[in-house]
């Protein structure tokens, strides 16, 4: 290793598998930044199930081993490269996406996949932008292409993508409806955008909904768990409605004649399908959300660089959750 060079703390992945491959090395080179290169001091890496997905070897996309995993970092610039004119050391910043994974001291990334954070929000916050409100945006946005006035379940609604669902859906002018499986994730998702919230482990809870909606039916269900909660989706849908499916972790049967009375639809939603264009446009109304003070990530649990095994189980095994998880590394 070259004499003088810097060393930092972080994740490194040399096999797929479960958490256990998660390998804590100390003796890491600092990466150095390149043409349009930010390198970026982080403060804390938000952990999103992705993550988990990946390093298992399960997912669609495979990164080169060993890699270091996390894209959505918040921290200081400490240098620059060529060619970037946007950010400077010492400006506080976060991603949505990383070049050298995020679950270490310092991650470069692209210039265009940095971001200002601005003053009203702390760093911990800026760690839980990333890929939850850019997700859920682009779902309600993009994909839904909702309109004021519409109604919207955001089943799964106290985790990261599901808080800022809530968020962007209240500020656009839709009517919020929001399910949670603890009492705690029920008071958090009324706190942060929703008019009414659902406890989605009573047996009884979909008809709770039906009752509340009326015989329209919801025009937009941004669906975290599609395995367990599609069928009964289509059946809670209004005429046009749509399923924005974000999260799935297998398999289920559903009766496509549910879609053919009300003409709905089903549809997926991948993050980095987006392109550069549509990534600033995001920005450019996430930005507005928190200069104005609609978008607030809520923290939830905090794990440090030691503990990222326990947490990359948690978030798969940990019903109700609440707020994001994120890595401190401070």
């Amino acid at each position: 290793m070259a004499t003088g060079q810097k060393l930092m703390r972080a994740i490194r992945v040399f096999e797929f598998g479960g958490p256990e491959v998660l390998k804590l090395q100390s003796d890491i080179a600092v990466p150095i930044p390149k043409d349009h290169q930010v390198l970026i001091k982080v403060h804390a890496c938000g952990i999103n199930p992705v993550e988990t997905y990946i390093r298992s070897g399960t997912y669609s996309r495979k990164p080169l081993l060993p890699y270091t995993p996390g894209s959505d970092v918040a921290g200081i610039v400490e240098a620059v490269g060529d060619n970037v004119s946007t950010f400077k050391k010492g400006d506080r910043v976060f991603t949505t996406s990383t070049i050298s994974g995020g679950y270490a001291e310092y991650a470069l990334a692209d210039d265009h996949t940095v971001y200002t954070l601005p003053g009203k929000l702390d760093l911990k916050q800026g760690a839980a932008i990333g890929i939850p409100y850019f997700t859920a945006y682009r779902a309600l946005l993009h994909s839904a292409r909702v309109k004021a006035g519409e109604s919207v379940l955001v089943h799964g609604a106290s985790g990261g993508v599901g808080l800022a669902a809530c968020q962007i859906a209240r500020a656009y002018g839709l009517k919020v409806l929001g399910t949670a499986g603890t009492e705690e994730g029920q008071n958090i998702v009324l706190q942060n955008g929703a008019h009414e919230v659902f406890n989605h482990r009573e047996p009884n809870y979909i008809e709770k909904i039906k009752k509340s909606v009326g015989e329209k039916g919801i025009d937009v269900i941004i669906e975290m768990l599609a395995n367990v909660n599609l069928s009964n989706d289509l059946n809670l849908l209004s005429y046009g409605g749509r399923v924005i499916v974000v999260g799935s972790r297998g398999p289920i049967e559903i009766n496509p004649r549910d879609t053919m009375a009300k003409e709905s639809s089903i549809i997926g939603v991948a993050l980095y399908s987006s392109t550069k264009e549509e990534f600033r446009q995001f920005a450019a109304a996430l930005q507005a959300g928190m200069e104005i003070g609609w978008l607030k990530p809520v923290i939830g649990s905090q794990y440090s660089l030691e503990k990222v095994a326990q947490a990359h189980k948690n978030i798969i095994h940990n019903s109700g959750t609440s707020g994001k998880m994120i890595l401190l590394l401070e």
